[in-house]
């Protein structure tokens, strides 16, 4: 079964440009967007769901911390009460802090290789660092190790 997911646009901008952003739809429903990440990614997709949110009080908060699209996803999050994709560190940091279900693209990926989506994580991260994403090698291998790769 899906679930409804926020998410930044590191992700969508990276599975796109690899053109794997079909692992998302695979796996949530609805996957949900505010205005500021849908104009930063820039490509419509019918699927995606761009939703508003009411807290501006709470966005102008976050936006002190981090940029405006992450401070609109996990505003966004916050109300729907529904878990985030964040790759940024400061931005999971103050997700965290929020008390939100805090997932990244990696975290993402070996999922759709649990639910059988994807068939290894190893060629998508490859063709990801290939796409300018920036993966600590720490990060790289733990994930091949979770996903037993």
């Amino acid at each position: 079964m899906k679930s409804a997911i926020v998410a930044d646009s590191t992700i969508l901008i990276g599975l796109e440009r690899i053109q794997h952003l079909d692992i998302l739809h695979a796996l949530f429903e609805p996957l949900l967007v505010p205005p500021e990440v849908y104009a930063e990614f820039g490509v419509h997709v019918p699927w995606l769901v761009v939703a508003d949110y009411s807290d501006k009080s709470l966005f102008q908060e976050l936006c002190a911390q981090v940029h405006s699209g992450e401070a609109a996803a996990l505003t966004l999050a916050c109300e729907k009460e529904v878990p985030i994709i964040l790759d940024d560190q400061q931005a999971r940091s103050v997700g965290r802090r929020m008390g939100l279900a805090i997932t990244g693209t990696v975290g993402v990926l070996i999922q759709a290789k649990k639910q059988g989506i994807i068939l290894g994580i190893k060629p998508i991260l490859d063709s990801l660092e290939m796409a300018g994403f920036y993966m600590d090698g720490n990060l790289r291998k733990e994930a091949l190790r979770l996903a037993k790769e």
